[in-house]
């Protein structure tokens, strides 16, 4: 549930001046204390205040810090997270690929065509397979060795954090594309991706650690 600025404002002067009074309350903020009543007693219900007679409201469990840290957690998007793609052209040599690996630090590559769209990702694992014991490999253009897409697992800007953490788990995977809609349609019909960004497991890592130490 959403809260109005002036509930958000009650929170925060309860958390600065616990324990308060409604009537103290009502007077940093102009108002009467009748017409803060509902106010109050919905924010007591939903836990953002306690109130306790002959104290006065106090914060409320549901802005603990562990709550305080899951809620930030559950709202958080993509594109809040981002970080820049890494990418090679679908004409690149895995040897480029490799090199491109170990220059980067990632554990996977995210493959695009010439307009910028997403053609596919290849990870260590794909091209440790290919290259054990095949001379030729390296000079072989990535988009032999590539999952492509449509199978690729990507997510948009919009979506949830916790929505990207659930696709890489499902799916095995330690990081994703994060994709917008181009305007350059395949000879297919389909619906094709300009990638702008990635998320990663490492990124996940931060994020949790980032929450939890926070003040």
């Amino acid at each position: 549930m959403e809260l109005t600025a002036r509930q958000l404002h009650i929170v925060e002067l309860v958390k600065e001046h616990a324990p308060i009074t409604g009537e103290q309350i009502a007077e940093m903020l102009g108002l009467s204390r009748p017409t803060l009543r509902s106010d109050l007693a919905l924010l007591v219900m939903l836990g953002y205040v306690d109130a306790k007679p002959k104290v006065g409201y106090t914060p409320g469990s549901a802005i603990s810090p562990g709550h305080e840290a899951s809620r930030k957690l559950q709202s958080m998007k993509v594109k809040d997270v981002q970080s820049m793609p890494v990418v090679v052209k679908e004409t690149a040599s895995v040897h480029d690929a490799v090199v491109s690996l170990f220059m980067e630090n990632v554990g996977s590559l995210i493959v695009v065509d010439e307009e910028g769209c997403l053609s596919g990702v290849i990870s260590r694992k794909d091209l440790l397979k290919f290259t054990i014991g095949n001379n030729a490999a390296a000079g072989m253009p990535v988009s032999m060795v590539m999952t492509r897409e449509p199978n690729v697992i990507h997510v948009q800007q919009e979506d949830l954090v916790l929505e990207a953490a659930r696709k890489m788990i499902h799916h095995q995977v330690d990081s994703l594309p994060v994709v917008v809609p181009s305007h350059i349609e395949s000879s297919q019909g389909r619906q094709r991706w300009e990638v702008v960004g990635r998320v990663s497991k490492t990124m996940m890592t931060q994020i949790l650690l980032d929450l939890a130490t926070e003040p």
